[in-house]
């Protein structure tokens, strides 16, 4: 099909190639070969009049008309995504589709995991297709492969599309039961910093957790024994041990309910937690998408 004279089956092979700057790559994602691939390349480049890629040294790189067509199709597909899935009504009891979300193990354990069983029954057709976030999750979000992302505020704060806020927890220290420095007195300043610690971050060094609040304001470097890639790992590896770790409450006490673990209040004030759901500016009348996040926020509202 054609419009203005650009056959419309050209528009995500563009997509794919201005993101992936690699025909081989481009093609592999497209489920074709690279013959055709290079063939499309080939005739967006004739109806653009620009080379679009460029070889520079062993890599492309995109053209300056390239660089501005990247978000105007991107955004394109998403509109006609959005379209295409547009129903006029939505039952939950009848439907059938896939919602793609995105939370951390924290997310699964204190929210997600009364979702999957409200949807269960209220919607038994309903895939929750969860993932964690990876070190790519804000492009795949903008490339509209995530349909509802849920993380802490700040993490959202150049985020586009919507958002609405779903809940606060605070922080406490979790230690194993048979610390033996750890007593029945308050948890002390000099204590926390003296043990070693178990932290988390997702994919890259810099988004260790608590890390860039906590550094700033103590003036003293903690001592990192452990790094972990979930929050859910945490007892594991704290179980028979002198370490301490910093956690979110709601999730603290899930773990100490199944593992010889003990809560400790922090010695020092940390701002909240604030967990938020966002999601693409596409689905934002979506039926389906309305419903679910109607669900969740009931289920956020739920938490003790």
């Amino acid at each position: 099909m054609r419009l203005d004279r650009f056959d419309l089956n050209l528009l995500v092979a563009l997509d794919i190639l201005l993101e992936e700057c690699n025909v081989t790559r481009a093609s592999d994602r497209l489920h074709i070969g690279q013959s055709a691939a290079s063939a499309a390349l080939a005739r967006l480049r004739e109806y653009f009049g620009d080379e679009l890629l460029v070889p520079v040294g062993r890599r492309l790189q995109r053209t300056p008309l390239a660089e501005s067509l990247v978000e105007p199709v991107r955004s394109s597909l998403s509109q006609l995504r959005a379209t295409l899935a547009q129903k006029p009504s939505f039952d939950p009891a009848t439907a059938e589709r896939r919602i793609r979300l995105c939370a951390s193990d924290y997310a699964v354990t204190v929210l997600l995991g009364e979702v999957a069983r409200r949807v269960s029954v209220e919607a038994p057709g309903l895939v929750l297709d969860i993932r964690v976030p990876g070190p790519d999750v804000f492009d795949s979000f903008e490339r509209g492969l995530i349909d509802l992302l849920l993380m802490p505020e700040p993490y959202l704060a150049s985020m586009p599309g919507q958002r609405a806020r779903l809940f606060e927890d605070s922080h406490v220290c979790v230690v194993w039961s048979g610390h033996a420095d750890i007593g029945e007195k308050p948890f002390t300043m000099a204590q926390y910093m003296a043990l070693g610690h178990v932290v988390v971050h997702f994919g890259n060094e810099s988004s260790v957790a608590f890390e860039e609040w906590f550094l700033p304001r103590v003036g003293q470097q903690r001592r990192i024994e452990l790094i972990v890639s979930s929050f859910s790992l945490v007892p594991l590896v704290l179980v028979g041990t002198q370490r301490v770790a910093l956690m979110h409450r709601r999730q603290a006490e899930h773990v100490v309910a199944q593992a010889p673990l003990r809560l400790l209040q922090a010695p020092f004030e940390m701002p909240p937690l604030v967990e938020m759901m966002c999601w693409p500016n596409h689905l934002d009348q979506n039926p389906a998408h309305v419903w679910l996040r109607r669900l969740v926020h009931e289920c956020a509202a739920g938490l003790a």
